[in-house]
């Protein structure tokens, strides 16, 4: 059983038939990850690497029995895609697309708690969970089943994470891309408390960056719940204040949101700071998470 994504998963992909959309699904399925079904407007019956196309995220639902969706939808169209896809009765969303309005992120994230959706994203790459699958774009070769959930608002930081725990003998029992935009769909601290209840994940290892406050968050439900052995590392020690480096949420505002106040926070907690990725092999081996 996997945190968000199981066996029992079966995906539907949005804009499957896009360049993007094509590509990541052959990578999904040669992952095993079950995809079942795609969506494209005006693209009904055609097959991609053997998936099913249709027009409408309803059709694919009735027709496949679909209860997970990936988005490679173009930005300005992900808001309708997204109602079209909780109207169909699709319970879990991963919106992988970047340079969402924020108001666009506002509605979306409404529509989900009023609904009972969960949701990842935006601007991430997904979720891979080692034996069972993927949805999102994560390079599966990095990845290998272990013990240790890692949540992450930057992609290529979880990446470089999974590659050194598992260069270092310690696999991984689901990695989470939070998304890196100011409004997300899920936060840091509805994640971890999924990794915390899960009977598979042993260890927790935070990626976070400079800009917002969810780890500062996080920090206050980690002090008070979380008995798993649990790190960080925060990314963008010498941003500039008031410049956004790269992610649209990860921006220093006068004294909010900067790596010391991060680290102080998660200290206070109990995390232990990594300064660098590298002591992430370290830290594991330390806490008996190796294998």
């Amino acid at each position: 059983m996997g945190i968000l994504m199981d066996k029992d998963t079966r995906v539907l992909v949005q804009g499957i038939t896009g360049r993007i959309g094509s590509v990541q699904t052959k990578w999904m399925l040669e992952y095993n990850t079950n995809v079942v079904a795609g969506v494209t407007p005006g693209k009904g019956g055609a097959e991609v690497h053997g998936v099913p196309v249709f027009d409408t995220v309803e059709e694919a639902v009735k027709s496949t029995g679909a209860n997970a969706s990936v988005f490679f939808v173009p930005s300005p169209f992900v808001l309708d895609a997204f109602y079209e896809t909780v109207e169909a009765g699709i319970k879990f969303i991963v919106v992988v697309p970047e340079h969402i309005p924020v108001h666009d992120m506002v509605r979306m994230d409404e529509l989900a708690k009023r609904a009972g959706v969960v949701a990842l994203g935006p601007t991430t790459p997904g979720i891979l969970v080692p034996g069972i699958g993927k949805m999102g774009i994560m390079p599966a070769s990095l990845f290998r089943k272990g013990k240790v959930a890692i949540v992450s608002r930057s992609g290529t930081l979880s990446y470089e994470f999974a590659g050194i725990l598992s260069d270092h003998g310690a696999g991984q029992s689901v990695v989470v891309g939070m998304g890196a935009d100011p409004v997300v769909l899920m936060n840091l601290t509805e994640i971890i408390e999924r990794f915390q209840e899960d009977e598979h994940t042993e260890g927790i290892i935070i990626v976070g960056e400079v800009g917002g406050a969810q780890e500062e968050l996080a920090a206050q439900y980690i002090k008070e719940h979380v008995d798993k052995p649990i790190a960080a590392y925060i990314a963008g020690k010498l941003s500039p204040p008031g410049k956004r480096m790269g992610h649209a949420g990860a921006i220093v505002r006068g004294n909010a949101g900067t790596v010391e106040g991060k680290y102080q926070a998660l200290r206070d907690a109990g995390v232990e700071i990594l300064e660098s990725p590298i002591e992430a092999g370290v830290w594991v081996k330390r806490h008996g998470l190796v294998g």
